[in-house]
């Protein structure tokens, strides 16, 4: 098997690595729930990937300092594209290859914060939903006034490659420099298609488009290209920003390049327009993520709960991954089954379904009529029937939230107090 960018399939993988193609080929139903050979399994669970979105802090809060709406417009684009390469690249670079994350169960969590000259940036991500499955989460820095939350399911599906639709959206809150009124945007999300399969080093490209659109009248688009048969280079896009009601051919702002590499911001579009800088988010500056200790964590913490099957990963002994992931897979099964026993729903900690009469709800309504407007009519961003809602961060859970987070404790896990398998019929009844 020829070596290719990322790395191939180590010998003694080639025949699993193979099956499992075959698998993917011939499956009807979510890519999600088929387990990979464990050279390209990954240690995380998807619940810790809303990280991405803020390892970048100076750009994150960039905007809150620009006095001008069109430059605040143009500094959250920048910071957008410059999150592409940590949410869809930084693990093809530091692994070798794109890792199947972990499948989060319904509760997990993962908390953190960054600690910087910017003040404290706080993370919190937490699995809303397993079916389908959707995480939620909320980034904020008091500081600057600034929070983003947002939430999104995946779909897969195999044509030729793996298609991964993603479903749900984001939300940014800022306040500009000396103003008590907020501004908000909406950021949709883009399509991924896994390449390189047949040589086992798997990267994420992105596909279509995507928007942000702001309540101060501003639109960007992103259109994402990527690397053809015979021609072009991977993680390419173009991009512009223009007031709603002008037109895109008459943008303010354009963009160019390649989100995992450098892109170059432009005033004006076309071949009139003026550059303004390049930037290359490999020498961005990223905060560190502080994440408690695995025996400061509470047992829905995602790293504390999937302990066991991570280090299985790490040595690539899969009877023991089974084991471990049956153990959870189990435990979640029976406290479902006696939620639907007694008619009681799952306690969310940190997010509850919005309500359509806030302040928050009726600007986001509007940007999504503007996104209508633009003719995306296949946009999910709003599908509560394949999200199994619509999430928001709640202030008042948030306040409240203490550990233990949920009372079922290490049971739910298919764990005794001492770390031993618990039968499934000793799960507890408590709700969260």
């Amino acid at each position: 098997m020829p070596e290719v960018e990322g790395g191939a399939v180590p010998n003694q993988s080639k025949g699993s690595w193979s099956s499992f193609l075959k698998s993917i080929a011939s499956f009807n139903g979510d890519l999600s729930s088929l387990t990979a050979p464990a050279f390209i399994l990954s240690t995380q669970s998807l619940v810790e990937f809303s990280a991405y979105w803020a390892e970048n802090t100076s750009l994150f809060i960039a905007p809150t300092q620009e006095r001008d709406p069109a430059k605040r417009a143009l500094l959250v684009l920048k910071w957008l594209i410059n999150t592409l390469k940590q949410q869809y690249c930084s693990r093809s670079e530091k692994l070798g290859s794109e890792k199947k994350p972990l499948n989060p169960f319904l509760g997990e969590l993962f908390l953190g914060s960054w600690d910087d000259e910017f003040g404290q940036t706080r993370l919190v991500s937490e699995q809303v939903s397993h079916h389908p499955p959707v995480t939620a989460y909320c980034i904020t820095n008091d500081k600057y006034r600034i929070r983003l939350q947002g939430y999104n399911g995946q779909k897969a599906s195999f044509s030729r490659t793996i298609h991964v639709k993603q479903i749900g959206h984001a939300l940014l809150t800022l306040y500009p420099p000396g103003s008590n009124t907020p501004e908000t945007y909406l950021i949709t999300l883009p399509a991924l298609h896994i390449e390189n399969l047949i040589y086992g080093a798997p990267f994420v490209e992105l596909g279509k488009f995507i928007h942000i659109v702001s309540s101060t009248g501003y639109v960007s688009k992103i259109d994402f290209s990527g690397r053809g048969w015979l021609s072009g280079k991977k993680n390419t896009f173009t991009a512009n920003l223009w007031k709603v009601g002008s037109s895109e051919k008459d943008s303010i702002y354009s963009a160019d390049g390649q989100w995992s590499d450098a892109f170059t911001l432009k005033e004006g579009e076309g071949k009139k327009a003026k550059e303004i800088t390049t930037f290359r988010p490999g020498e961005i500056k990223l905060a560190k993520l502080n994440v408690a200790s695995l025996g400061e964590q509470d047992v829905f913490e995602s790293r504390k709960a999937w302990a066991h099957v991570a280090r299985s990963i790490e040595k690539g002994d899969m009877d023991a991954v089974s084991h471990f992931k049956s153990r959870i897979e189990n435990a979640q099964r029976a406290l479902r089954k006696k939620e639907q026993d007694e008619k009681r729903e799952w306690q969310r900690v940190f997010f509850s379904q919005a309500n359509p009469k806030d302040e928050l709800e009726i600007t986001f309504q509007k940007l999504v009529k503007v996104i209508t407007n633009l003719g995306t009519n296949s946009w999910e961003g709003v599908a509560p029937e394949k999200t199994a809602g619509v999430w928001r961060y709640d202030e008042r859970k948030a306040a409240q939230a203490n550990k233990p987070f949920h009372q079922e404790g290490l049971l739910a896990l298919g764990d005794n107090a001492d770390g031993t398998s618990a039968p499934v019929s000793r799960v507890t009844t408590n709700q969260g």
